[in-house]
């Protein structure tokens, strides 16, 4: 009995401990999910005009044609299967609760749907994503690992210039952004948004994200010329949606992270509350025994 008592109580006391290091990283998981609340509030405006700009460049036709002189013509995908690649983003560690599954495993029914058995290529944020299409045996064309925990426009500029230069270069037709959007701290949604070539289907994409852009009645005049604005204008967009994308994927992480940790918290609680009721229960029917062993040794003695 008491060596049961001794091993109870040392679950206790390590259980106790694995609740300290849970609580810490709750306080620290929320303290990034603050952050990154604060940042994304103020890019948000900057991501909304930018797309708006966009959305009007579209709405006055001056989007017209651009596919065709970047080489990606719609005659040209018309007469054989497009090539797609999907941008994942999930994190670079554990964890996050269901962040990362539910990432890869939505990602892999919209491949699915979209490509079929066709060839596609991922091209992935985040290690545990490239680790797991790696192991299956996806073609990897490229990945980015150690994304901050605040990311800077930085460090998008350098992913959104690589998967711009494989487009530009013909190595796929059609680019989708995979993410897990944060609605909440205890809720995520899978999207799925088209970024390159910037076309119907991709304008479309955009309108779709909360974006309210005021009806066009006029169209633009526009100096010194529509490809010169064009060039300034399209990668800014490229470099807001996969930024954007980014900082959502990021703030879904967090708040999964502090979910999980939470909860791997109470349950620790739940754990001590049963240990502690099972190692009283223990002790008081070691008592008991001890004490009907003194009593029933006394009364031999008197006997």
């Amino acid at each position: 009995m008491g060596a049961s008592l001794n091993d109870v109580k040392h679950r206790i006391t390590s259980t106790k401990k694995t609740r300290q290091i849970t609580n810490a990283m709750e306080m620290v998981s929320q303290a990034k999910l603050n952050q990154i609340q604060k940042h994304t509030v103020s890019y948000a405006e900057y991501a909304s005009q930018i797309k708006s700009v966009v959305l009007h460049l579209a709405q006055s036709h001056i989007l017209d044609g651009l596919n065709k002189s970047s080489g990606h013509s719609a005659d040209q995908d018309q007469s054989k299967t497009k090539r797609s690649a999907y941008l994942i983003i999930t994190s670079d560690r554990g964890m996050v609760g269901s962040y990362n599954s539910n990432v890869i495993r939505e990602a892999n029914e919209f491949i699915e749907k979209h490509s079929g058995s066709n060839d596609y290529q991922i091209l992935a944020v985040g290690g545990t994503g490239s680790d797991f299409y790696k192991k299956r045996g996806d073609n990897v064309s490229y990945e980015y690992r150690g994304v901050s925990d605040v990311p800077t426009f930085n460090e998008v500029r350098q992913i959104v210039k690589m998967v711009t230069s494989m487009y530009d270069k013909g190595q796929f037709d059609e680019l989708y952004v995979c993410y897990e959007h944060f609605v909440n701290r205890l809720l995520s949604r899978f999207r799925a948004e088209k970024m390159l070539p910037i076309d119907d289907e991709a304008i479309a994409s955009a309108a779709s994200q909360d974006i309210e852009v005021k009806p066009m009645s006029a169209e633009y005049d526009v100096e010194p010329s529509e490809k010169e604005v064009l060039d300034v204008v399209l990668p800014q967009y490229s470099e807001s949606l996969v930024y954007g994308a980014i900082l959502d994927a990021k703030t879904s992480e967090h708040a999964s992270s502090s979910t999980a940790m939470k909860s791997a918290s109470d349950n620790a609680d739940d754990l001590i509350s049963s240990l502690e009721l099972q190692y009283n229960r223990a002790r008081q029917a070691a008592i008991t025994t001890e004490i009907t062993e003194i009593t029933g040794g006394q009364e031999a003695l008197s006997h």
